[in-house]
């Protein structure tokens, strides 16, 4: 596994497991939330994690798009249309979104070496 990818699932584990083990129940009930927002419904998963994506580099989070691609990736979303969401982001985020469009290029590329 490409160790971007890698580094990225452990870290994010590892805190969620340790957030999610304070019993917060706010914390939970967020973190519940968001699983049941991005299932499928009215809109399929695919199109909700686009979605996600755009919304998240609007928003300039850069983990949040990470999340969001690595779940695309695997819901089998092509290159072509991650782009074109991404294209439509950079459209509505302006141009202080590119830092962040360009490392998502680099993420989406290391989850392609990565096969995950």
């Amino acid at each position: 596994m490409n160790n971007q990818v890698k580094e990225f699932k452990d870290y994010r584990a590892k805190m969620n497991e340790k957030l999610l083990a304070d019993n917060n129940l706010v914390i939970k009930r967020i973190f519940n939330l968001d699983t049941n927002a991005y299932a499928e419904g009215a809109l399929d998963v695919k199109t909700k994690e686009l979605l996600g994506l755009v919304a998240s580099t609007v928003l300039r989070c850069d983990d949040c798009i990470k999340y969001h691609l690595e779940t695309s990736y695997k819901e089998g979303i092509s290159k072509e249309e991650m782009m074109e969401a991404m294209g439509i982001a950079t459209l509505v985020g302006g141009t202080i979104v590119i830092p962040h469009l360009r490392r998502a290029y680099e993420f989406w590329e290391a989850l392609e070496e990565s096969g995950q």
